[in-house]
């Protein structure tokens, strides 16, 4: 009965999709024994010659978008692994910056199928491992490896990388991390490797980050110690590692501390990249879903932040590049993140809330949300059922001066953006 169900090579990706869903106990089940076992057996575990992994609590995106950005000008072929998506599954993978036809995404998945006989994986450890067999076919020069959730046990731990990066740590996922940012700084150092570079883009990192690279012997490059980065003017900045700098360097459209943390990342990768190809690929570098403007009166703004630490950054570019105007925020959440503390962090920016319903098992309720918004606001508070319709009421009262923010998860940015795609505005 089993062999009925099982998607073919030529099934649809939504079909596949769809499969992937439902043959594993838990979406989420960190632990390598399985991965591993079927990664090692379909020859998975160094997908290119070079593998840059990148894990943080955020930034993973837009540092794998930054390093992606310079590797192209240098003429590499760049494969990039990053989740969850905004619209479609497609955007999860990358080849030479493009998303790539859904046939090369079902015929992975169906190598994995063959390769994994017994073993159950999870919708991740499937993807990641078919992420890999895509890079493995394409012949790409380079992978960039966004992990998933954690690090450590994280399915792309799998991989025999050559560059490990943190781009930051916060409390988040608590569900599975846990609260204790000692115990969330050696998950995500569980990536490094032994005689191999570990960077870390976190000031001041948790004494747990520092303690493993040195208990494992990898070559550790901390922020503010071995490199550094300074914003010199409005339009440029400088970054250096011991006598080494590089100067007058365009602001990148992507957070600055990533753009710094991808510069330590390259220069110790070993690959061949000139100040040139640097200056290109900041300036062309970009992510959906990150700072994204996709209108420009009002401005509509686009950001995936999610939890105390991206609500900060998003605050920080709305008040230095939208100074004086009016805020409207359509947010939705899950449940499982600190949405008191974002709530609370947003708050002085924000003139007029449009709090909306998330839809699936770890959705937060409009209802939720207003919750944690009234104590900020005495705007009598309008629960929507969706993001969308919520978008669209904020549509409705907003001035050509205003700015609209959507945020508060992939999941919220991504219906709001599909939304307007289909309107062709």
């Amino acid at each position: 009965m089993k062999q009925n169900l099982i998607p073919q090579a030529t099934s649809p990706l939504t079909v596949w999709l769809d499969y992937l869903t439902h043959i594993h106990t838990s979406a989420i089940d960190l632990g390598l024994e399985r991965v591993s076992a079927v990664a090692e057996k379909a020859r998975l575990t160094k997908p290119a010659p070079t593998v840059i992994t990148v894990a943080g609590t955020n930034g993973k995106g837009s540092t794998c978008a930054l390093m992606e950005a310079i590797l192209l000008d240098a003429g590499y072929k760049v494969g990039v692994y990053n989740s969850p998506h905004l619209i479609r599954y497609n955007e999860r993978v990358r080849v030479n910056g493009q998303e790539l036809a859904d046939e090369k995404h079902t015929a992975a998945f169906a190598y994995i199928e063959e390769q994994r006989g017994d073993v159950s994986l999870s919708f991740f450890e499937y993807g990641t491992l078919a992420a890999l067999r895509i890079f493995q076919t394409e012949k790409v020069d380079v992978v960039l490896l966004e992990v998933g959730l954690g690090g450590r046990l994280d399915a792309t731990n799998v991989v025999d990388h050559d560059v490990s990066v943190i781009t930051s740590l916060a409390i988040d996922h608590v569900d599975w991390l846990g609260d204790d940012i000692n115990v969330i700084g050696y998950e995500k150092a569980g990536i490094f490797r032994g005689g191999k570079p570990a960077i870390c883009g976190q000031p001041t990192p948790p004494a747990t980050v520092a303690a493993h690279a040195d208990d494992i012997k990898a070559d550790f490059y901390q922020v503010g110690i071995q490199f550094d980065y300074e914003k010199t003017s409005d339009t440029s900045w400088r970054w250096h590692s011991g006598s080494f700098d590089l100067d007058d360097l365009p602001l990148p459209s992507l957070p600055l501390p990533n753009a710094a943390t991808s510069l330590m990342a390259l220069g110790k990768s070993g690959l061949e990249i000139t100040d040139i190809n640097i200056t290109n690929g900041l300036k062309n570098a970009q992510l959906a879903g990150r700072m994204q403007q996709i209108h420009s009166s009002p401005v509509i703004l686009l950001d995936v932040a999610h939890n105390p630490h991206s609500a900060g950054y998003l605050v920080s570019q709305l008040e230095s590049r939208l100074k004086g105007q009016k805020v409207h925020l359509v947010v939705g959440m899950l449940h499982d993140k600190d949405i008191k503390s974002t709530m609370g962090i947003l708050a002085p920016v924000v003139d007029s809330w449009y709090p909306a319903s998330l839809h699936g098992p770890r959705a937060a309720t409009a209802d939720e949300l207003c919750s944690y918004i009234q104590p900020f606001t005495s705007q009598t508070l309008v629960e929507y059922p969706t993001p969308v319709q919520a978008f669209e009421a904020a549509l409705t009262q907003v001035s050509d001066e205003d700015v609209i923010v959507v945020a508060g998860s992939f999941h919220t940015v991504g219906e709001v953006l599909e939304h307007w795609q289909t309107k062709g505005v």
